[in-house]
């Protein structure tokens, strides 16, 4: 009797036992994330935010299976102390304390940013806000601060569109502006080798000169095969001291950049730096944020005396070049006429 009384206080005790390790495996260790056939799930944590707003966004996203064992383990962990921003992936098979402690190091998830070329600095600000927490408002002070623009990157308030090279960057979601300015001028130190800053040398331009050159081409032309040889155009017409004439730095003052498709005569007579028409020379800053493929167009040009080329008048993007006046008249003739038919003023 007394051994069956001990055995039975055994397998009573094991069970105890058993359940309590379940219910500490439960709380602590099982997964806790709701499960979605398309992947991951994110948490975004605005800078400021406590632990209530994280809970509830938790919650109304619909992200844990048991949102009160995941709010016991913060407690117990203190992470409502600890509330870190940032952008959190939360993969299905996380249980609470893995993910108690991931939100409390920060150990955030990185965002690839899509840098999307632009035309005048204020339009980087949006660009930015539309996919990062940065705060776009401190970001256009920095941007406006000629002073420190030129301590810290040897730009100035014209010239500082030239260190923006469209294409994606990894970030952390919050990023500050700071952090932000000084990532893209990274990416912008490692495209400026020795060799591609001596190809600039070789043409007698420097890297902001051949990013200035590179946005008129990147205007003219989306065509990777005629970046080159509009690169050359405009080169050949440097190197002679003729005036560039390049349309489009005609539209970057009059904001029509995007949203005009003809320039007129009038337009000619835009009382600009950036008019190319009546100054020689390059305009003082860039008119687009130019891609790697721009700048290497003009680092990499044609060799040829081409001085002219105008957009051929079936609407491919590709553009006819001439060496003379004479042949250019021809071209734009054709390419009016295209116009005309279409219907196109302005």
């Amino acid at each position: 009797m007394r051994r069956s009384l001990l055995f039975g206080g055994v397998i009573f005790l094991a069970l105890l036992v058993g359940l309590g390790s379940y219910a500490v495996w439960r709380v602590l260790y099982r997964p806790n994330i709701t499960v979605s056939a398309e992947g991951p799930a994110y948490l975004y944590i605005r800078t400021g935010t406590g632990f209530g707003a994280v809970l509830d966004s938790l919650k109304k996203h619909e992200l844990l299976v048991e949102p009160a064992t995941f709010a016991w383990v913060s407690e117990w962990q203190e992470y409502p102390r600890r509330v870190k921003a940032g952008r959190y992936r939360l993969d299905p098979g996380l249980g609470n304390l893995a993910l108690v402690r991931r939100l409390a190091a920060g150990m955030q998830d990185t965002v690839q940013f899509e840098l999307k070329p632009f035309h005048y600095l204020e339009q980087l600000p949006r660009q930015v806000s539309h996919q990062l927490e940065t705060d776009s408002f401190k970001l256009q002070l920095l941007l406006d601060n000629d002073a420190g623009l030129r301590a810290r990157y040897g730009l100035d308030t014209c010239t500082i569109r030239t260190l923006f090279i469209p294409g994606r960057y990894r970030l952390l979601w919050n990023t500050s502006p700071e952090v932000f300015l000084d990532t893209v001028a990274a990416t912008y130190r490692r495209f400026w080798t020795a060799e591609q800053r001596g190809r600039a040398d070789s043409l007698k331009l420097t890297p902001t000169q051949v990013s200035v050159l590179a946005s008129i081409v990147q205007r003219e032309t989306a065509q990777a095969t005629d970046k080159p040889l509009i690169a050359a155009v405009y080169l050949n017409r440097l190197r002679n001291g003729q005036p560039l004439q390049a349309d489009p730095t005609l539209l970057w003052p009059l904001h029509g950049l995007g949203k005009r498709k003809r320039v007129l005569n009038v337009d000619k007579k835009v009382d600009s730096p950036y008019n190319t028409y009546r100054h020689k020379g390059l305009p003082p800053g860039p008119i687009t944020t130019p891609l790697a493929s721009s700048l290497n167009a003009v680092l990499r040009p044609a060799h040829n005396k081409n001085l002219f080329f105008c957009a051929r008048p079936d609407g491919s993007g590709f553009s006819d070049f001439a060496e003379t006046y004479a042949q250019h008249k021809r071209n734009a003739r054709r390419y009016q006429h295209r116009l005309d038919s279409l219907g196109v003023k302005r």
